[in-house]
């Protein structure tokens, strides 16, 4: 039923003018390049020092110069876990950054060698979000997990704010923002200053972006969420019911991503259009870097959008 009404969607999304494939305006054309022989879900990805890269379950860490064609790298000693559904990536400062399960972080200046680095807690914790800016990374995660770092290598714990999962962290405007379960939103001035922001929704939030003035955050059910400043919120109509997993902004667009390969345009955060989707794999997170769009999901799922 799932299937049939995604397949409606798209269909009426393109008998009406608005669907992607045959348009020319950006975010549009979608095509698939899907990596045989991987089985796992490729849940982040990320661009930085001309690189695209991507963080796979398994312990596997992928990269391209291109978008198109993709290499493989094990991760430090292997150290990703085996499932990764809940794995974030960003690139900063010179610096790319991995988050995972069981506190793992890695690190590296290229995407192709990595090292582990450890955070001090007397408690095992599990990472699922990254992000830079202001100097300094921050990551988020299960319980309310809050972490910083200055260099990537020295890691320390913030002050819980909430016992929520936390999903997605982003930074703009000279602010943090973190969205999480239960319609959750966290916003920072700084590290370890965390305040809690109303949320006009209970639906949880899976990722959050900022781009033309705009704090994006996308979750459950279709739910998008609008703020200037991060600490007022606004729902905003996306027109699909399906769950949206990851959101970027990049050369004037908003792009949101989930369930049965989802994809949703926007050029101002509150009118989304539905693009044709050349895969039913649910995606997972979409970046924009080099004049190209690039959605990760299930089953080495890929898209690239000019």
């Amino acid at each position: 039923m799932k299937t049939f009404r995604l397949f409606v969607e798209r269909f009426l999304a393109a008998r009406n003018g608005k669907g992607g494939g045959t348009g020319s305006g950006v975010g549009t054309t979608w095509t698939l390049r899907t990596l045989q022989g991987r089985d796992r879900p490729i849940s982040g990805v990320t661009y930085g020092n001309n690189t695209f890269v991507a963080v796979e379950g398994g312990g596997i860490i992928l990269t391209s110069p291109n978008g198109r064609n993709w290499t493989a790298r094990s991760s430090a000693e292997g150290l990703l876990p085996t499932w990764g559904l809940h794995q974030g990536v960003t690139y900063g400062d010179g610096l790319f950054v991995v988050v995972g399960s069981t506190g793992t972080i890695l690190t590296s200046p290229n995407g192709r060698s990595w090292r582990r680095q450890f955070l001090r807690s007397d408690d095992p914790i599990d990472l699922t979000s990254v992000a830079y800016g202001k100097g300094f990374f921050v990551a988020v995660g299960l319980g309310g997990t809050n972490i910083t770092s200055l260099d990537g290598m020295t890691w320390m714990q913030g002050t819980l704010q909430t016992r929520d999962f936390l999903h997605g962290v982003t930074y703009g405007n000279g602010l943090f923002v973190a969205v999480g379960w239960y319609g959750t939103i966290l916003t920072s001035p700084g590290w370890p200053i965390w305040m809690r922001q109303t949320s006009p929704t209970s639906e949880s939030l899976w990722s959050v972006v900022y781009g033309n003035g705009l704090f994006v955050a996308v979750g459950n059910n279709g739910t998008i969420l609008t703020s200037p400043d991060g600490v007022n919120w606004t729902a905003q109509t996306s027109g699909t019911e399906h769950s949206l997993h990851g959101v970027t902004y990049g050369n004037g667009l908003f792009v949101a991503v989930g369930d049965g390969g989802a994809i949703l345009t926007s050029p101002d955060g509150v009118n989304w259009t539905a693009q044709i989707s050349p895969t039913s794999e649910s995606l997972w997170s979409v970046v924009y870097g080099n004049g190209l769009f690039v959605a990760v999901g299930n089953n080495g799922t890929i898209l690239t959008s000019p």
